[in-house]
């Protein structure tokens, strides 16, 4: 299960109205909260697989996560399959510019299995400046640039077939039928 399971962070495409995204969906991707816990919430347990970390350049960033952030010498990179019970459900991508990486938030690169919604949503300084939302494929997505004691990083999360994001959607499309 080490390998990707979608290409990341390829053909996302971005929404520009959550109109365009069904309502029981977009509850999900609206999520202010921690999306850990709200997995937590349909699964005995949840559990990270790390993919890939480590410190890349700016050239290695999109040009829209490179939008997104602030210009800087490197970037932590963290590459992520979020499980429930043992099912992937999400691809996670965390870009973080090297000067948000100070003081205790420098833990950031020793995270390991551990969700990043632990760490983010356990007392520290936390605000979220934005959610887009998006489709890659069948796969609906959501990028946030969110502040650590207003100290930016971006976030950007794939929802996969088995996530119980879809759980509300093929209920609707069943009923339909």
């Amino acid at each position: 299960m080490s390998e990707s399971i979608v290409p990341f962070p390829d053909a996302i495409h971005w929404f520009e109205y959550s109109s365009d995204v069904p309502p029981e969906v977009v509850d999900w991707l609206l999520e202010m909260g921690s999306m850990t816990r709200r997995f937590e919430q349909h699964c005995a347990k949840v559990s990270v697989t790390p993919q890939r970390e480590g410190f890349i350049s700016r050239e290695e960033l999109s040009d829209e996560e490179a939008a997104q952030l602030p210009p800087s010498e490197r970037y932590w990179l963290r590459e992520v399959v979020l499980f429930g019970d043992e099912v992937p459900w999400l691809l996670g991508r965390t870009v973080i510019p090297v000067e948000t990486l100070t003081g205790p938030d420098h833990a950031l690169v020793d995270l390991g299995t551990l969700p990043l919604g632990r760490y983010l949503f356990s007392g520290n300084q936390l605000s979220r400046d934005y959610i887009h939302l998006g489709q890659q494929a069948k796969h609906w997505a959501r990028r946030s640039r969110l502040r650590l004691s207003d100290k930016p990083l971006l976030l950007t999360e794939i929802f996969l077939t088995a996530s119980p994001v879809y759980q509300s959607s093929n209920k609707a499309e069943t009923g339909k039928a």
